[in-house]
């Protein structure tokens, strides 16, 4: 098959992707606000607690079962090396770039976490029902695609709400600490005489070189009570750390609309009571599955109406936004070419064609849209996000288009 071909094909789904997000952005203007700021929000509500778990469970379910989840299997180390290589990546433009400490946590993020649901969703299936496709007969590729693209949007929203959730609010944590001691610095001289300490230098002198005179003989009891003391300091941290993970939003619905769709698809007796023509129950599937399609033009409709704030602009490093779009379409791609090829070497994939342009796709995405909803929570690097999003995004119509050409080109001869 022709690379001309190839791009032309890769170009469709793109283009759909442009048009339906250009409409968002000209519903959202303020003349015509049909997608204003509270309308998008409540959309963005039903599309994540109704539409999203709808459309990922019955996918899930329809296509994946206990043979089928051997073969994945990789799909879920792959996506986490796409987050590893990313936060490398985006470790090393910190470095090159020393932007504030509240946009550190959203420079890391958008390197790492790639939109691995709503695009795969719209692109992928898009592919196979293009003529100039390699992946075989439509009906079939675009059951697959559809639950290839599932399993990665579920994966993707446990890795993006466990990680990239906890960068963005440690770093806005730092950013607003940076602040606070910035202001202290000008904080008048009256305030500093009410702080005098108790004890004068001279007594805290006095303190310090007898405190040896007051200490009890080492011992081994004194020894084991350190290392209780230490035992209990450690039972502490690990408490405050799953305390400070948010499991509400690791498992969020999206989550656990892939965990009923696994179980469905995985046991065989729920399985033959819900899929099938002939199952009892396949009305409770047949309307997941009609719920499920109106995720992806609502989901495209609210990324083109949140990409509107990017165009008011704000002062952002210009080095950060290129850095950003290196990252993410150059350099990622081809460790990615390099990762896929090396796990097909040594047969820890599949030689399914689809399965492995998912699996390269997922190398080339733009950042993930959920990133600007961390940002709005946590109140650090909202605007600078926007404008971030906003430009890789307009060169992801670009990037995706000439990457998928050459992962279908690549994947047809690997």
């Amino acid at each position: 098959m022709e690379l001309l071909q190839l791009f032309v094909t890769a170009s469709i789904p793109v283009l759909k992707v442009l048009l339906i997000t250009a409409l968002g952005s000209y519903l959202a203007l303020d003349r015509v606000d049909v997608l204003g700021e509270v309308t998008r929000k409540n959309v963005n509500t039903v599309v994540f607690y109704v539409f999203n778990p709808a459309l990922v469970g019955s996918n899930l379910a329809r296509t994946i079962t206990y043979q089928s989840m051997v073969k994945l299997w990789f799909m879920p180390v792959n996506i986490l090396i796409t987050f590893i290589i990313g936060s490398v990546l985006g470790w090393i433009l910190l470095q090159l770039t020393r932007p504030p400490a509240r946009l550190r946590g959203l420079v890391l993020g958008c390197c790492a976490a790639g939109n691995l649901g709503n695009l795969l969703l719209i692109i992928v299936p898009a592919v196979c029902k293009e003529k100039g496709s390699p992946f075989g007969a439509p009906d079939v590729c675009h059951t697959y695609a559809m639950a290839y693209a599932s399993l990665s949007m579920a994966t993707g929203a446990v890795y993006l709400w466990s990680y990239v959730y906890n960068i963005v609010r440690i770093s806005s944590i730092r950013g607003t600490q940076d602040s606070n001691q910035s202001a202290e610095k000008y904080s008048t001289s009256d305030q500093a005489s009410c702080t005098e300490p108790l004890l004068s230098s001279k007594e805290r002198v006095t303190v310090g070189e007898n405190r040896d005179q007051y200490a009890l003989p080492y011992t081994a009891v004194a020894e084991e009570e350190a290392k209780a003391t230490t035992s209990s300091k450690l039972k502490k941290h690990i408490v405050m750390v799953f305390k400070k993970i948010n499991l509400k939003a690791i498992f969020a619905p999206s989550t656990t609309g892939a965990v009923v769709g696994f179980a469905i698809g995985v046991i065989p007796q729920i399985r033959n009571l819900l899929i099938g023509d002939d199952a009892p129950l396949r009305v409770i599937q047949d309307t997941a599955y009609l719920l499920g399609d109106g995720a992806i033009p609502a989901l495209t409709l609210i990324i083109g109406g949140n990409l509107l704030k990017g165009l008011r602009g704000s002062g952002i490093q210009k080095s950060l936004v290129v850095g950003i779009i290196v990252v993410r379409y150059v350099a990622l791609p081809l460790i990615g070419i390099l990762v896929i090829k090396g796990a097909l070497k040594f047969g820890l994939v599949h030689s399914d064609p689809l399965y492995l342009f998912v699996l390269l796709l997922q190398f080339s995405l733009p950042p993930a849209m959920n990133i600007g909803t961390m940002t709005q929570l946590f109140g650090a690097g909202e605007n600078e996000c926007s404008v971030i999003m906003l430009w890789t995004y307009a060169f992801a119509s670009l990037s995706l288009t000439f990457w998928s050409a050459v992962f279908m080109w690549l994947v047809t001869r690997l």
